[in-house]
C-alpha cells in the first residue's frame, strides 16, 4: 500500500529512479524541490516505500543504486564506476581506474579509485573497494584540481575522470595506488598519443622533482612511438631533482642509476622483465 505521503505527493519518484542509477539523498532532496515539495517527511517516506518494494538498494549511508522493475535486488549488477563517481560531490575517477574507465588497462582491479577533497571514507561494496585520494598538495595549492579532469554523462550521473594526459603522470606519480610497474608499463603503453604540452605543463602543477624524473624516464623510453621531441625532454629535465632519487622508495634494491634523469630505476623496468622470453 502506498504512504499517505507519496498518495497526497504529487511527485512520481518512479520518473527520477528511471533516470538515475545511482543517486545521494542530495539528489533526491533537489528533484523533489524541483517539483515542489520540501518537506523531510516526504523524501524519508518515498525512499522508505520504495526500498521496500525493492527499488532501491542501500550503498552506503546516503547512497543508493536503482533497481529496475523486473530485476532482482541481490542479484542486480550496479556499475562500479556510477558508484565510485557518487562517493563524493567532488568525485573524479582516477589512477587505475581511469585506466580501466577509458579503456586502456592491462588489468581489472577490484578497486576504484577516485580523487577528493572531502574526507570520503573507504567503503566496500558487493567486493569492490571505493577508496579516496586527495588530490596532489601542488594543484591544491595551485587551485588546479580540476586540470586534465573530462565530464561524461553516464545513466543519468556526471563522471568526471582524468583524461589521458593527467593519468600518465597520476600513475607514474603515486605507484602505491596504481599497481605493479607492470601494470602501470603495459596500461600506459595502450595509449596512443599524448598532448605532451600538457603533459609537461601537468608535471609542472605537481612541482615534484621524482615525478618529473620518472615521467621524462617513461617518455624517453618510448620516445618515437610517442614521438616525444627534444623541447618536451629539456622543459622536463629544469624539473628533476638535483641528486639521485628512487623511482620507488618501496623497492630501493637492484636498482640501477640513470643519470640523465637522476632517477635510480628497479631492473624489472629496465629489463621489462615481465616480457615472455620467445
Amino acid at each position: 500500500m502506498v504512504p499517505k505521503s507519496q498518495k497526497s505527493s504529487p511527485v512520481n519518484l518512479n520518473t527520477f529512479l528511471s533516470t538515475h542509477a545511482v543517486f545521494s539523498v542530495k539528489d533526491v532532496q533537489q528533484f523533489l524541490a524541483e517539483h515542489g515539495s520540501t518537506n523531510p517527511k516526504t523524501r524519508k517516506a518515498l525512499l522508505s516505500y520504495h526500498r521496500s518494494r525493492g527499488r532501491i538498494l542501500p550503498i552506503r549511508r546516503g547512497l543508493y543504486a536503482s533497481i529496475p522493475s523486473g530485476y532482482a535486488l541481490v542479484s542486480y549488477a550496479v556499475d562500479p564506476v556510477l558508484i565510485a563517481a557518487k562517493m563524493a560531490d567532488d568525485s573524479v575517477i582516477a589512477y587505475h581506474t581511469a585506466l580501466e574507465y577509458h579503456g586502456k588497462a592491462y588489468s581489472r582491479y577490484n578497486r576504484m579509485v577516485f580523487f577528493s577533497d572531502s574526507r570520503t571514507p573507504t567503503t566496500e561494496f558487493r567486493g569492490t573497494e571505493y577508496m579516496r585520494i586527495a588530490h596532489p598538495s601542488g594543484l591544491r595549492a595551485a587551485g588546479k584540481t580540476k586540470y586534465g579532469v573530462e565530464s561524461h554523462h553516464r545513466d543519468g550521473v556526471v563522471v568526471r575522470v582524468t583524461n589521458h594526459e593527467r593519468t600518465l603522470v597520476d600513475v607514474l606519480d603515486r605507484p602505491d595506488v596504481s599497481g605493479s610497474w607492470e601494470e602501470i608499463w603495459r596500461s600506459l603503453e595502450m595509449i596512443e598519443f599524448f598532448d605532451l604540452d600538457q603533459v609537461v605543463q601537468y608535471v609542472e602543477l605537481l612541482e615534484n622533482a621524482t615525478t618529473a624524473a620518472k615521467v621524462g624516464f617513461y617518455l624517453n623510453q618510448h620516445r618515437d612511438e610517442l614521438m616525444a621531441d627534444d623541447k618536451t625532454f629539456a622543459e622536463l629535465k629544469t624539473m628533476i631533482p638535483k641528486q639521485p632519487h628512487y623511482m620507488d622508495r618501496g623497492a630501493r634494491k637492484g636498482c640501477r642509476l640513470i643519470s640523465e634523469w637522476n632517477l635510480l630505476v628497479p631492473r624489472q623496468v629496465l629489463d621489462r622483465s615481465w616480457e615472455e622470453v620467445l
